[in-house]
């Protein structure tokens, strides 16, 4: 006989090597299994977690088939969790339809089918939510890389922002600044969609990415500019070395001169998380803040402005 019932709490896997992070953030009634975070009842802010599992389910199974059978009735794509009893969960995975987990190729758009995860918490009990925050595999967006052409890995960060912004990527007619840009893969990013971009920092771009015809390279300082002096821009990019105080005050001077109508930047922390320059970040009107399958102890601060009403 198998039994359905709410879980009541929501399920949150923390990006890897980042659980204490995670738990920082949504407080002291978190509890911990593994990679897996429960806190009870709806879903909280928690930009460390690498996939959220919405209003999940608990299930007693009397069987492999049962147990198969009690989550295709949720939905058609499940993604395994493997938290324990593996051969068993495999088992009752190998039961469900296959789900394809091929590298993206950028730019595309991300998964639209529904993808639900599911573990395995003893020989009779599973958990299980069909709806998930990331539309990836276990929050994993994978791509297929580019060794040639890009100066360093770094490319991959904003090929996963640029993935999940949302609305239209940067092309043609869109002007960008990247600061912080050397050794230049995020300008070769924004330059291959079409874009023309203004590349600061005060090391020079690897010569590749400074002879593409639509970068100009200033070997200069991403925090003495003003944003007046450089005027409208489509894109603001920003992956520099600084601290999480110090990219707040940028930021918040680009947003009031209004010149900036999307901005993607990666907050470093060096040492200690900052979790209020964070949570500050996060707060402001339009943004979403996140740790993207690329970031390293780093997250993503993404914006954009608001219509007017």
């Amino acid at each position: 006989m198998t039994t359905t019932e709410p879980l009541g709490q929501t399920v949150y896997l923390a990006a890897e090597g980042f659980e204490a992070d995670l738990l920082a953030e949504l407080g002291p009634d978190a509890t911990v299994d593994g990679r897996l975070v429960f806190t009870p009842g709806l879903a909280r802010p928690a930009a460390w977690a690498q996939n959220v599992w919405f209003d999940p389910v608990r299930i007693e199974f009397a069987s492999i088939k049962e147990a198969a059978k009690a989550l295709r009735a949720i939905q058609r794509n499940w993604t395994l969790w493997p938290l324990r009893h593996h051969r068993r969960a495999t088992l009752i995975q190998e039961n469900l339809p296959h789900v394809s987990a091929k590298p993206l190729v950028f730019p595309a758009p991300p998964p639209t089918a529904p993808l639900g995860s599911w573990a395995l918490l003893d020989e009779r009990t599973l958990i299980a939510a069909g709806h998930c925050s990331s539309p990836f595999r276990h929050g994993e967006a994978v791509f297929v890389e580019d060794r040639a052409n890009p100066p360093n890995r770094a490319y991959l960060k904003l090929w996963e922002a640029l993935t999940l912004f949302g609305g239209p990527l940067p092309g043609p007619g869109d002007r960008c600044v990247d600061l912080g840009s050397s050794p230049g893969g995020w300008t070769w990013v924004l330059h291959g969609l079409g874009a023309s971009v203004l590349s600061i920092d005060k090391a020079p771009l690897d010569p590749s990415v400074a002879a593409l015809p639509r970068v100009e390279h200033r070997q200069e300082s991403a925090f003495g500019l003003r944003p007046q002096d450089i005027g409208p821009v489509d894109w603001l990019t920003s992956d520099v070395i600084c601290y999480p105080e110090r990219l707040l005050r940028l930021v918040e001077a680009w947003r009031g001169s209004g010149l900036a109508k999307r901005m993607i930047c990666t907050i470093k922390f060096q040492g200690e998380t900052d979790h209020t320059a964070a949570a500050t970040l996060a707060a402001i009107p339009g943004s979403r803040l996140m740790h993207l399958f690329h970031n390293k102890h780093e997250l993503t601060w993404m914006w954009a402005i608001e219509p007017k009403r």
